[in-house]
Parts: C-alpha cells; sequence; structure tokens
C-alpha cells in the first residue's frame, strides 16, 4: 500500500512538474511575466524565489498540499491591473503565435517526456517474455488462423510490412494495435526442425471489440507466453492443497487431455465446471520424476458473470525470458516511435468513445492509475519508467483535446482569433467554460466509476 502511494504522489510530481515546465519555459522565452509556478494545489508545502532568475521574473516556486494539478500563474489584464510599464509582458498583450506556442508547451512537454522515457527504457533494457506462444484459447482467432501453442513468432506487421518481434509484449502491443484500428495482424513464424519459417494471418478485422482488456486477448486467442505445465506456490486451504498438489509438480494430462503448456492447463481449469458445481477430474502428475495420478475437485468462482474453476495455486512456470535493449540511435528512434503510436491509438481510442464505438470503460481514473503505478513499481525501475512514459502522453493528448477548460481548447480559441481576426468575446467564453467543466466532471464520474468498477467490483 505504501509503495502504491508513493509511486502514485512521485508519478504525479514528475507529470504535472514537466506539464506546467513546459508552459513556464516558453512563456520565459516570450518576454510573459511569470508570477507563480505550482506544483499543487491547496496550502503550500513549500515555496522559495530562486536569487537567479530571468531577467525580469520574479517568479515565486510553490509545491501544494493536493498534487492533483498545477498551475502557471501569468502577468494577465484580465486577471488584475497591470502597471503601464508592464503592459508588454503580459500573457494577453502578446502576439498570437507566443500565446498559442505558451499553452501548447505543456502538452508538448509531456510527449517530450515520454519520449525520453521509452529511451531511457530502451537503452537501459528490460527482461521480457520471448514471443513463444501458449495453445490458444480454443475456437479463438489464433485457433482459427493455425496457431497451436509452441510457435515462436519472430516478425509481424500489417499489409505485408513485417518487422522483428523483439518480445511475447512487443507482439501484445501489436495485437491491440490490429484489434482495436480492426487490421489483420501477419506473423512469421519460425522454423523448427529444419523447416522453413511460414506465415499466417491472425484476422483481427473479424473482432467487433469495445474494451481493451483481457476479454479482448482472449477473443484473439493469445493470452499468454509458453509456460511449462507447473504448479507454483499452492494457497493454504485452497483446493489444490486439499487434494494433495504440491510446488513443482508437473501436469501431464487432465483425463483424456494431454497438457503441453501453462495457458492450456489455466484453461482446463477454468472449464472444469458444470454450471454452478466444480467437476472433480483425474490428473497425471510428474513429481521428482515419478508418476502420479491425483483427483482435484476446483472451486467454482464468478469472474464476468461466467463460472469458471479455479485451484488456488499459481499455474505455469515462469516463462522463457529475453533482454530487450537498443542502441544510442535506435533507442531514441524507438522511444519517438513508440510515443507516436500510444498517442495515434489513443486519439483513436477517445474518438471511437465519443462516436460509440469504444467502451466508456476504456476511461481510467486516479485509482487505477494509482493501483498502476504501485504495480508497475514493484516489478522494477524499467517497468515503473515505462508506466510514466503511458500515463505521460496520455496526459499529453488529453490536455490537446478541444475541450475549453483544457490547453486544446484555448488552441480552438486561437485558431478561431487566426481565422476571423476577432477574440472570442467575454459571454461566448463564460459558456464555452462552462459546458467543457460539466463535460470534464462527467469524465471523471465515469473514469472513477470504471476505478470502482475495476478495482472493487
Amino acid at each position: 500500500m505504501l509503495l502504491t502511494v508513493i509511486a502514485f504522489v512521485v508519478a504525479l510530481g514528475v507529470l504535472i512538474a514537466v506539464h506546467e515546465y513546459g508552459h513556464y519555459r516558453v512563456a520565459v522565452a516570450c518576454g510573459v511575466k511569470v508570477e507563480r509556478f505550482s506544483v499543487g494545489f491547496g496550502k503550500a508545502l513549500l515555496r522559495w524565489q530562486p536569487k537567479r532568475q530571468h531577467p525580469g521574473q520574479q517568479t515565486e516556486f510553490v509545491i501544494g498540499a493536493f498534487p492533483f494539478g498545477g498551475y502557471v500563474k501569468m502577468l494577465d489584464e484580465r486577471e488584475g491591473p497591470v502597471a503601464p510599464e508592464e503592459r508588454h509582458r503580459a500573457f494577453n498583450t502578446q502576439p498570437l503565435r507566443s500565446r498559442a506556442a505558451i499553452v501548447a508547451a505543456g502538452p508538448i512537454a509531456n510527449l517530450l517526456l515520454a519520449v525520453v522515457l521509452y529511451t531511457a527504457v530502451n537503452w537501459i533494457g528490460v527482461q521480457e517474455p520471448v514471443a513463444k506462444l501458449a495453445r490458444p484459447v480454443a475456437a479463438s482467432l489464433a485457433e482459427v488462423a493455425g496457431l497451436r501453442g509452441g510457435e515462436h513468432i519472430t516478425q509481424a506487421g500489417f499489409d505485408g510490412d513485417l518487422s522483428p518481434v523483439q518480445s511475447f509484449e512487443d507482439l501484445r502491443w501489436r495485437m491491440t494495435r490490429g484489434a482495436l484500428d480492426g487490421h489483420d495482424l501477419t506473423l512469421e513464424v519460425a522454423g523448427e526442425a529444419g523447416r522453413p519459417a511460414r506465415q499466417l494471418v491472425l484476422p483481427l478485422s473479424r473482432m467487433e471489440t469495445k474494451d481493451a482488456d483481457p476479454q479482448m486477448f482472449r477473443k484473439i486467442g493469445v493470452v499468454a507466453p509458453l509456460t511449462r505445465p507447473e504448479i507454483g506456490e499452492v494457497m493454504a486451504g485452497s483446493a489444490a492443497e486439499s487434494a494433495g498438489l504440491r510446488n513443482g509438480d508437473v501436469v501431464r494430462a487432465i483425463g483424456d487431455t494431454a497438457i503441453v503448456d501453462g495457458q492450456q492447463l489455466r484453461e482446463v481449469i477454468r472449464a472444469s465446471v458444470d454450471g454452478d458445481q466444480p467437476r472433480t477430474q483425474a490428473w497425471q502428475v510428474e513429481r521428482g520424476g515419478q508418476p502420479l495420478k491425483i483427483d482435484v475437485k476446483p472451486e467454482v468462482r464468478e469472474e464476468g458473470g461466467v463460472k469458471v474453476g479455479r485451484i488456488g495455486a499459481y499455474v505455469g512456470a515462469p516463462p522463457e525470458m529475453v533482454t530487450v535493449r537498443q542502441g544510442l540511435v535506435d533507442g531514441v528512434w524507438r522511444g519517438v516511435v513508440r510515443t507516436w503510436e500510444v498517442s495515434a491509438l489513443t486519439v483513436r481510442m477517445m474518438g471511437k468513445m465519443v462516436i460509440g464505438e469504444a467502451s466508456l470503460k476504456n476511461l481510467s481514473g486516479p485509482l487505477t492509475i494509482a493501483d498502476y503505478a504501485g504495480k508497475s513499481a514493484s516489478l522494477g525501475f524499467t517497468q515503473y519508467l515505462v508506466f510514466l512514459a503511458l500515463i505521460s502522453v496520455s496526459l499529453g493528448v488529453l490536455n490537446l483535446m478541444p475541450l475549453p477548460v483544457l490547453d486544446g481548447g484555448h488552441l480552438m480559441y486561437y485558431l478561431w482569433e487566426g481565422l476571423t481576426g476577432k477574440s472570442v468575446s467575454d459571454a461566448w467564453m463564460e459558456r464555452l467554460q462552462r459546458g467543457g467543466v460539466a463535460l470534464l466532471l462527467v469524465m471523471m464520474s465515469v473514469a472513477l466509476f470504471n476505478d470502482v468498477t475495476r478495482l472493487f467490483g
């Protein structure tokens, strides 16, 4: 719990500080006087005024008690009287291009931060599962395409443009893009025993998915990397303990079904129910090189309105891992590409939610972000950096949305001013601000409801 709180606060602090610094730095470069730079709202926990600042600047830096936002307060005639000798330093007197640059600098700073974070991860390297596939879910797109489990995917791409697959997570990212965009994914499978590599097409365009969630991958059929069908930690009082299963047992068969990988074993356990009742099954297990027969009666749990079997043990050995690391130049380029891909996918998902082609369940709020922050931090430094990069992209893209209360809304005002030569009237500005606040509150309410449903539902 403490790790989650610390990781969440650090993430918010870094992302907000970078966003506001973008506004601040460009404002100073444009000659605008910045009166206050605040990370957080409410009572000031810390405030200071550096002695050495840009000529004409007397900016006060503040860290507020509530870390859910920040602001850069600039000299502006609309917010109070401005001395005649400083009028040229007020935000509202600046040329249109300067005002637009100052407003756009915040979201752009978040996108640049994402590039830096992805680049750092590419240089440091991260341990990820090898792109070897477990047995696909029965009747899924992967099974229809001809995947049977055990395949090593070496390349993948859209419209015949294949590129190397570095890891299972890389493959999942490409499947996510294909499923949400409705594009088929071509896979190249490494040959075995001297056989040549072969290609097959994963027909993701057949999917009608609105949610980027685990159910999407179950429909695709590729849920997990290849693992040994081994029993890991057994929970006290669980069905596995009652049956006599032990840590290290390798499952060779359940009934007449031969078990070849951990994912297949999980699927068979899930399906071991008849309505609301568990189905006792005969397991053939290998323990210390010796075969055993054990009758296992799972527990029945409900997941997503469906009754499934659970045994209360970790199922499947850790997958084969690979270190994914890039060189100096390639690491930067891949950081730029990943930032662009995540940004484009975020924009498309937002657009689909607006027109009803994607579910509002994809919206996440602070509880989910905090949960993911804690989980990523517990997995290691590089995973936490990936999480920060993803949230930084989301923050940058969200702030570019044309909502009046966001940076994108102000950019729309400036676009109108550039096209018509007239600024938006105060009356219209007030109406648009109220509408923007109302819409933003609705979005926040939906996101918070989704958080509660995911975490406590």
